[in-house]
Formats: structure tokens, C-alpha cells, sequence
């Protein structure tokens, strides 16, 4: 493969062959896969935090209807 460096970028090149610009500087793009994994576990973080509100929300839910059949039975 050939590589041309681009014009004013000292850690980018073009492929001559399908004209992409490629990053040659590695630790660059290190820093980019660490800043791509630690929003995906924020995101994971956020849909599981998501997912215990509506549980908690759901249990809370139940309960408050227990106790209002257990008062509408107490009352009768």
C-alpha cells in the first residue's frame, strides 16, 4: 500500500488506493478506544441504573396496592 502524508498533518496519511485518511499516531487512537469504552460503560451504566428505578418503581407499585386491599379488607 502506498501513503501519501497529508499537507500540514505530520500523523496523517491518505491510502492511495481507496483515498482514506488514516491516523498513524498510535497513541492517539489508544486514547480513542479508551474514551470510546469508558462512554460505553457509562452507557451501560445509565440502562442498568434505568432498569433498577423501574423495578424499584414497579415494587413500590405492588406494595402500595397490598396495602390498600389489606386496608379496604380491614375497614369492611
Amino acid at each position: 500500500m502506498d501513503y501519501i502524508k497529508v499537507q500540514g498533518h505530520t500523523n496523517l496519511v491518505r491510502d492511495s488506493q481507496n483515498n482514506c485518511i488514516i491516523n498513524t499516531n498510535m497513541t492517539e487512537y489508544e486514547e480513542y478506544l479508551a474514551r470510546k469504552k469508558a462512554k460505553n460503560n457509562e452507557i451501560s451504566k445509565i440502562k442498568s441504573l434505568e432498569s433498577d428505578v423501574s423495578s424499584i418503581k414497579n415494587d413500590l407499585d405492588e406494595i402500595k396496592t397490598l396495602l390498600r386491599s389489606l386496608l379496604d379488607g380491614n375497614g369492611s
